[in-house]
């Protein structure tokens, strides 16, 4: 069993973005040399999410609609907020987009299904962010 551990950085301009990655975790994966086994990928912050869906622009403009709608950014709102912080929206946008992608390796590539994709969801930008990207197979 081999281990492989790779990090990606992100700095957005703006509060909300929806980061196409599937391309910097397939290279981790090459050069990896792992051709079986499960690929983890996660951001190591508490208000960005990682998730797997279609790269599609509507569906992103509807998932920050959505999101907007349901849990808008307004710092009077959030009891988090009180303790100095405005992104209390923030943390709970992550929630309801989750923490991580785990993703099958099969024969040395992601084993996705149709249209499926990986993305950096961000929901507090503006400042540097870390996801890590950990392999383990064969």
């Amino acid at each position: 069993m081999k281990s492989y551990r790779k990090e990606l950085w992100f700095h957005t301009e703006t509060r909300m973005a929806f980061i196409n990655i599937t391309r910097q975790v397939e290279e981790a994966l090459a050069e990896s040399g792992i051709s079986e086994g499960l690929c983890l990928v996660n951001p190591m912050h508490i208000t960005a999410s990682v998730f797997i869906n279609d790269n599609e622009t509507g569906l992103h403009r509807d998932y920050a609609r959505w999101l907007e709608e349901k849990v808008p950014h307004d710092p009077q709102r959030y009891d988090h907020n009180r303790t100095g912080e405005d992104n209390g929206d923030a943390h709970i946008k992550r929630q309801l987009m989750g923490r991580e992608a785990v993703v099958a390796v099969t024969g040395g590539t992601l084993d996705f299904g149709p249209w499926e994709q990986i993305f950096y969801g961000e929901f507090d930008g503006r400042r540097r962010k870390r996801v890590l990207i950990k392999i383990i197979g064969e």
